[in-house]
């Protein structure tokens, strides 16, 4: 997926021509499309391997670069950033020999077009560089695509700009050696097809492989809706046109598309399958529902949304997902945060991995949501409130945890219909806050208590060029006397909030004041119980020192 222009275009294309390919040859290079980036073959062994990229050029060049990228103080310091230019979507997580692998779209200085960036981790955390793995040629550019880990090889599906969907495959220990299958488009692209051509997903079911590439197809009044179509083939070469795959769809907006499509197996013995996606118009998405393989139809019963408004400014973009190897039934899923404020030499960022288990009694959360990855070990400096009252209608600034590098775990007992908050990157006067907001019985109502929750980036920066994002607002759903359970990681510019595990917000935030570094409670009309809050500094990941501003008891 990706270049946003191109995407305008794609989006304009569409809503004439609703299952044609989107013509991307016609904004593409012609001639040779070779990469002008540093190519490397390497060693198929895995000490060979890490010897060589001790004197890789490329990885030193990533070494300066995120040097000279730590000095911006919007960068964060526990969330992967990619080592040199901009990115965008993360594309192809998988787990491999006991390893994670993170693809995402890179932009390289010496070629500004979409390469596939990449970085290996053994905990989810704590992420190392590795060199371009995908390279554009015979494809104009490598937009988005999924991998899929077989016990022998890894094998990725992506649009190649101006070819069509291409297909790479790679069984080295660290995935470095890339072969395309054919050495072209697998499935090209082509006028009046009855399928589109874009970011396409692949797995296997018995004998074949599977192929969806995303798309549109005509709604209500000949309005765009979200479309995805059914490729197979059994040997990654030849591909048949099978149908469109979703059925009984009726959890989107009209003008939704189905770009980044991730689709997975959830829940007990994977009874319930997800598709994760992305919308043009309205961000991040996903449809739980059947996966009748005697049709080959995905039969929707449940859907919801990842962000809750559009993806941009400072919102969650695009997923990519694959399962838990340590959870039966779980689905890990990343995304990549949109900026709201210019930044010299980078811009966009990766979430914290977050772990989605299938909630079968839940109705407007039917997914339990929590952080993943090895978060634990890069806390330092705890600081733990005890149990205390939460006036009413006073702000109690917390004086022992200040930071913008943190990550806090609050347990609050709200009564009903009462709103509370926890303040964050907050001023000492309060010019800039980042407020976190709790209103309970004000949800959507069934069977008994709701709750509402909002992240409000609206008074975060005081400053003129950040473009400041509606509060992103969610149902939550707890029961009558649950008490709220906040896990919240701050990192410099993103906030993201876990709502009782089942639930979660995320924006990015560009504080201004140096001094916005407070936290604060506040409960609106009857006073509240705050039972505990941990807080923690977080460690820098990439080895800089940089630390929080200010960190957990350090006023």
């Amino acid at each position: 997926m990706c270049d946003r222009r191109v995407k305008a275009l794609a989006g304009i294309v569409l809503a004439v021509s609703l299952v044609s390919p989107i013509p991307f040859a016609s904004v593409s290079a012609k001639g040779d499309r070779t990469s002008r980036v540093p190519h490397f073959t390497f060693p198929n062994t895995l000490e060979a391997q890490r010897a060589a990229l001790e004197d890789n050029p490329l990885m030193k060049r990533f070494t300066e670069s995120r040097k000279t990228l730590s000095k911006d103080r919007y960068r964060p310091i526990y969330h992967y950033v990619n080592p040199e230019s901009t990115l965008n979507d993360p594309n192809g997580l998988c787990f491999w020999q006991g390893r994670w692998h993170l693809f995402y779209q890179a932009y390289p200085p010496e070629d500004r077009r979409q390469h596939w960036g990449h970085a290996v981790s053994d905990d989810l955390i704590h992420w190392r560089d590795l060199p371009y793995a995908i390279y554009p040629n015979p494809e104009a550019k490598c937009f988005s695509g999924t991998a899929y880990a077989e016990e022998d090889r890894v094998i990725a599906a992506y649009h190649g700009v101006g070819a069509g969907t291409m297909v790479a495959v790679s069984d080295d220990p660290l995935l470095l050696n890339w072969e395309k299958v054919t050495g072209k488009a697998v499935i090209p692209l082509g006028r009046n097809l009855p399928y589109s051509v874009f970011d396409p997903c692949l797995w296997k079911q018995g004998e074949y492989y599977y192929i969806l590439t995303a798309g549109r197809r005509p709604g209500p009044g000949g309005k765009p809706i979200r479309a995805e179509f059914l490729h197979r083939s059994k040997d990654l070469k030849g591909w048949e046109y099978v149908h469109q795959f979703i059925e009984n769809d009726r959890y989107g907006l009209v003008g939704d598309d189905g770009a980044c499509p991730y689709f997975w197996p959830i829940g007990k013995n994977g009874q319930k399958h997800i598709l994760l996606h992305f919308s043009h118009m309205s961000g991040g998405k996903y449809l739980l529902g059947d996966y009748d393989t005697k049709r080959d139809k995905f039969v929707v019963t449940n859907g919801g949304d990842f962000n809750f408004g559009s993806w941009g400014p400072c919102g969650v973009h695009a997923p990519s997902a694959t399962p838990d190897p340590a959870t039966a039934g779980a689905v890990i899923v990343i995304f990549n945060m949109n900026p709201g404020k210019p930044t010299k030499g980078w811009n966009q960022i990766i979430s914290l991995p977050r772990r989605l288990t299938h909630r079968p009694k839940g109705f407007f959360n039917p997914l339990n949501v929590e952080p993943a990855g090895d978060i634990e070990s890069l806390r330092t400096n705890h600081v733990r409130l005890e149990a205390r009252k939460v006036p009413a209608n006073q702000e109690v600034v917390l004086e022992k945890v200040r930071g913008n590098a943190m990550e806090l775990l609050a347990e609050i007992v709200p009564q009903g219909g009462q709103t509370v908050e926890l303040n964050v990157l907050r001023s000492p006067d309060g010019e800039e806050v980042t407020r976190i907001l709790c209103m309970r019985d004000r949800g959507y109502r069934h069977r008994g208590a709701s709750c509402v929750v909002s992240l409000d980036t609206s008074r975060s920066s005081r400053a003129a060029d950040v473009r400041l994002r509606p509060p992103e607002t969610a149902q939550v759903e707890l029961a009558r006397n649950e008490p709220l359970r906040l896990h919240v990681f701050i990192d410099r510019s993103i906030v993201e909030v876990f709502v009782n595990g089942r639930q979660c917000v995320a924006a990015r935030v560009y504080p201004e004041r140096e001094d916005s570094l407070g936290v604060s409670l506040r409960a609106q009309g009857r006073a509240a119980s705050l039972q505990s809050l941990d807080a923690w500094h977080m460690k820098d990941l990439y080895g800089f020192g940089r630390g929080g501003a200010s960190g957990p008891g350090h006023d």
